[in-house]
């Protein structure tokens, strides 16, 4: 990839957000960025994977799937770049991919080691409070959730279980989850789940099919139940 190109690309991603035309040619010049091209329907990394690596989504579209801890239910999420896969994975106590990603397009990369992010981190200020400030971030809407006010009808405990269980309250989704779990869930019949389902099936907010549920865009879903 060329250097110029490689400047416009970095510059939108969100760790080198703010940097100077002079730190980003260092950066280029000093750097070991890997570059890496993977067509429609790859594995870039397991749920499980060691997070040894930080991947770039520089162009394309992925999908990051993740799974409950029994693998009775999974959520699919889309992504288009620019994109960084899970930046709070490469530190802490559990240093690996809690998603499964995979090309929806072809789709260009680049990434870093873990030692060539703290040399980054160490070397450039922006760098490093880019990335303090995207791994706050996340932490603060996690710790947000438990202190929201419970839903209090059945639409909206299946759009909270939902919401809940994304990286991002916006985009399309995609539930896989039997009826019987889904009514475990959120405590409630299913027989009063399925009637909420079609429901909101029959408003065109999601999408039914067997054993699974289709949000073209979760932000709708959830102003839907406000």
């Amino acid at each position: 990839m060329p250097h110029i190109k490689l400047h416009e690309r970095l510059l939108e991603l969100p760790l080198f957000q703010g940097m100077s035309k002079n730190d980003l040619g260092q950066v280029i010049a000093t750097t070991k960025f890997r570059h890496m091209s993977y067509h429609k329907g790859k594995t870039i990394v397991n749920e499980g994977d060691a997070c040894d690596n930080l991947y770039f989504l520089l162009s394309g579209t992925i999908s990051a799937t993740g799974h409950s801890d029994d693998n009775g239910y999974s959520i699919t999420e889309t992504f288009n770049a620019p994109e960084v896969l899970q930046l709070e994975r490469i530190f802490g106590l559990t240093q690996r991919y809690t998603y499964t990603f995979k090309t929806v397009t072809d789709c260009n990369f680049i990434s870093l080691g873990k030692m060539e992010m703290l040399a980054l981190a160490d070397n450039y200020e922006i760098f490093r409070l880019n990335m303090l400030n995207i791994i706050c971030t996340r932490s603060q809407r996690l710790t947000r959730f438990p202190w929201r006010t419970q839903p209090k009808d059945i639409r909206h405990k299946i759009i909270r279980f939902i919401e809940t269980r994304c990286l991002r309250p916006a985009g399309p989704k995609t539930l896989r989850i039997k009826m019987e779990r889904l009514s475990d869930e959120i405590n409630e019949s299913r027989l009063n789940v399925s009637r909420e389902l079609n429901a909101m099936n029959d408003e065109k907010i999601i999408s039914l099919r067997r054993g699974e549920i289709n949000i073209s865009a979760l932000e709708k879903l959830i102003n839907s139940g406000n």
